[in-house]
């Protein structure tokens, strides 16, 4: 009778526990991802007039914006709104037109606040977030009953382990009820086991799912704030018809830059091919759909009439007194062009005062490289900022749409087929290859900008090169990458050293040898050089040669007085081995027999300035106020990008804006750099240039760490 009870138990406690063991799902309030803070509503009764972007003109550095509206209502005065226009709208450069019957009065800028956003991709978007925060809430409800549920079934396993040892003891022990509940146990434990892994990835799908629809927001509303943007035009109607008004101006976030394709023909003869490419830069938060698209090389200028100019102070310093270090000249060259971009982009915001010293400060360096190099000056002929050519404004033949989005879009500007002079170089003495080579006038209505080209020999990429600037009707030359059917040696045949008098002479004989395994004949320009000096110390002379130097005009005046030699060769076809080409030439030099040669260089990378003009600025103090802000700004960061904000302290474009003074700091990767910047602006500015921005980078962590 006493075994009764304790399997009554054990039968009991089982019961207990498969009631114990269900799914719930627990319901848990989660914070609501897409929430918006409360905005004011706008105003009642603002009667919006229907309007259309129709065309679009696109700078290096921002671009103009048509907007075509319609204008109705009563004859007389009449205020026509305009909505919804980008918040990187520059507020000073609208200006409207009207069309006969219409007389634009006044045309001014507001903002005002809105409810919500309202474009279908946004909330499209934010509907979906909400949609994962919901299945999230379900998600971590039955994680948290699964836990309950293996809490739960360790308080078993305890229990039964208690009630067996008791059973066994007293003899009471239902041995086939205890092995049930345990094998019951181990099954739970088991579908428990796999059921928690696979709520813990659908987490974790969860949150990647969030952070990717989090992101397209961020990409969606960027450029978008919680305002609307309206112009306001002002106009008197003669008559109550329905006319049309044009609506102008400037947005930031958008930028253009040129790229080419340039492709030959397998035979490398007949034709060459020439893609004229623009890579458009357009994240202004406004659709371009269907619009006539331009694309000039202008800086857009409010300005009607010239800054003032200001007294150019000129200072002394004891003979002997150190040196600043010098740019090269390629560096004043950017510091001039950024400094008077900066001036234009002021003077536009109608910061007259900053604008105005801006301009004047560019001047004043380009004034003093003049003045303290006046040779180099002459023999330039221009400025130092007007060496990018003429203005020019390329018309896309058809309409276009052109989204806002983060990446470059490349369009199409131009393609023309183009008839080659075709040769082949090499320069053995830096490299031993022959390289395929072509001369090519660019015979298309359009003026070839400076820009990185991509080049293609038949469909094989052979390699990149840097256009120059190149006018309608000029001569250019490109490179179609080595042949491996031209080989090229270059050797020292015989070294003699004598003396005559009080000087000694050194006699050096060299060979060149052109092997050819094609089976055409070839034009090959071969080139050597010899050393240069430049006084009377080291005399340098050519003894002979064969054959005989280049007779083309061009070389002789512009590369021979350099010491640079030049052969013009017909290869013909087969000729290698003991056939091969020979180019032989000999020189000596002649120096005091007191004197020894102390070495050979060239200008190499080098490209520091000469004579003692400061170009070189040190950066701005950093007011209590900036200081403030740029600590709010810095804090918002995370730690490893805060301590490399905190290294750099200015904006690598806008060198003399402290990060975070001019609202959040924005990250971008510059060729595997990462560069912090201070504004939408400059962050367009990087992306259009990362190679003049990365040089931008690294001359201000030079001044950075001067100061430091």
């Amino acid at each position: 009778m006493r075994k009764r009870p304790v399997h009554g138990l054990a039968l009991g406690t089982l019961a207990v526990a498969l009631a114990f063991i269900t799914h719930t799902t627990a319901k848990q309030p989660g914070a609501d991802l897409t929430a918006q803070p409360a905005v004011k509503q706008p105003a009642a009764g603002i009667n919006v007039a229907p309007s259309k972007v129709t065309a679009v003109t696109v700078y290096p550095n921002g671009a103009l914006v048509t907007r075509v509206v319609e204008a109705t209502g009563p004859a007389g005065r009449v205020e026509i709104v305009v909505s919804s226009l980008p918040s990187t709208t520059v507020s000073t450069s609208l200006y409207a037109e009207g069309a006969e019957g219409i007389r634009v009065l006044t045309t001014r800028y507001r903002t005002r606040p809105i409810i919500e956003d309202t474009r279908a991709d946004v909330k499209k978007t934010m509907d979906e977030l909400k949609q994962l925060v919901i299945a999230r809430e379900k998600i971590e409800g039955d994680l948290t009953a699964v836990q309950d549920n293996t809490k739960m079934l360790g308080k078993m396993e305890g229990f039964l382990t208690v009630t067996t040892v008791q059973a066994t003891e007293k003899g009471a022990l239902n041995a086939e009820s205890a092995i049930t509940l345990a094998k019951h146990i181990r099954e739970q434990r088991t579908e428990t086991a796999k059921e928690l892994v696979n709520l813990k990835q659908q987490v974790t799908a969860n949150n990647e799912k969030s952070e990717i629809l989090k992101h397209r927001l961020t990409e969606l509303v960027s450029g978008i704030s919680r305002y609307e943007h309206d112009a306001i035009i002002v106009v008197e109607k003669a008559n109550a018809d329905a006319g049309k008004i044009k609506l102008n101006y400037l947005v930031e976030n958008a930028a253009w830059h040129p790229q080419y394709k340039i492709r030959a023909d397998k035979a490398g003869k007949e034709n060459v091919t020439l893609e004229y490419l623009a890579a458009v830069v357009q994240n202004t938060g406004e659709e371009w759909p269907n619009v006539k698209l331009s694309l000039s090389t202008a800086q857009p200028m409010l300005n009607s009439s010239p800054p003032d100019l200001q007294t150019l102070h000129v200072s002394v310093s004891p003979k002997g007194a150190a040196a600043s270090a010098q740019p090269s000249i390629h560096d004043l060259e950017e510091q001039i062009k950024a400094l008077r971009l900066k001036g234009q982009k002021d003077l536009n915001d109608r910061k007259q005062m900053s604008g105005v010293g801006l301009v004047n400060t560019a001047a004043a360096r380009e004034q003093s490289w003049e003045l303290f190099n006046p040779e180099a000056a002459v023999k330039r002929g221009c400025m130092l900022s007007y060496r990018e050519g003429p203005t020019v404004t390329y018309r896309i033949a058809t309409s276009l749409s052109v989204p806002s989005r983060t990446d470059e879009q490349v369009l199409e500007v131009a393609k023309v087929d183009l008839k080659p002079d075709t040769y082949y170089k090499t320069v053995p003495i830096l490299a031993p290859h022959v390289y395929r080579m072509a001369d090519v006038v660019n015979k298309s209505e359009h003026v070839l900008l400076p820009g990185e080209a991509t080049v293609y020999f038949g469909t094989d990429f052979v390699g990149q090169m840097t256009m120059p600037l190149v006018a309608v009707g000029e001569q250019f030359t490109v490179g179609f990458g080595v042949d491996p059917q031209l080989v090229v040696q270059r050797s020292m045949v015989d070294k003699m050293r004598s003396t005559s008098g009080g000087n000694q002479l050194l006699r050096y004989d060299y060979r060149i040898l052109v092997n050819s395994y094609k089976t055409e004949q070839v034009k090959l320009q071969v080139w050597d050089r010899l050393p240069y000096a430049e006084n009377d110390t080291v005399g340098v002379q050519l003894l002979k040669t064969a054959p005989e130097l280049s007779k083309d005009a061009l070389y002789q005046r512009e590369q021979r007085p350099s010491n640079l030699l030049r052969w013009d060769v017909t290869v013909e076809p087969n000729t290698h081995g003991t056939k091969a080409l020979q180019i032989n030439f000999e020189f000596k030099l002649e120096l005091d027999r007191q004197m020894t040669i102390g070495g050979f260089q060239t200008a190499g990378v080098s490209g520091g300035g000469h004579g003692g003009v400061l170009v070189t600025t040190p950066l701005p103090a950093i007011s209590p106020a900036d200081q403030a802000k740029m600590r709010a700004a810095m804090e918002k960061l995370p730690p490893e990008d805060r301590k490399l904000a905190e290294s750099q302290v200015f904006c690598a474009i806008d060198q003399d804006s402290p990060l975070g003074t001019m609202g959040p700091i924005l990250k971008v990767n510059v060729k595997g750099q990462t560069v912090f910047l201070c504004c939408k602006g400059c962050e367009s500015e990087a992306k259009a240039h990362p190679d003049e921005t990365l040089l931008q980078f690294q001359q201000l962590m030079k001044r950075v760490n001067q100061r430091k």
